[in-house]
């Protein structure tokens, strides 16, 4: 009989877990962490970054990239970062 009792919450504690991690799978697919949400980055956000860079306004041009794509603020921050002009081609 005591192990009837050990078997049957063994087992749901198992089936509680697989479960669990069934529903985090799940939420983890749906919207994948810094996903871009409004299609990407276009040309015209890239020179609006710049744009804010160049007038040294960093954070605003964060919270643009963040505005436009979802991005978490530390993925929008590097990105930011990561964006230069592109230097002029060599004559």
């Amino acid at each position: 009989m005591p192990n009837l009792i050990v078997t049957l919450l063994l087992t749901a504690v198992i089936a509680i877990v697989i479960i669990a991690l069934i529903v985090l799978a799940v939420r983890m697919t749906q919207r994948p962490r810094n996903a871009l949400v409004g299609g990407g980055i276009g040309p015209e956000l890239i020179e609006q970054i710049l744009q804010l860079k160049a007038s040294d306004q960093f954070d605003q041009a964060v919270f643009l990239v963040r505005g436009e794509t979802g991005m978490s603020h530390r993925a929008a921050a590097r990105l930011v970062r990561k964006i230069h002009p592109t230097p002029p081609p060599p004559p």
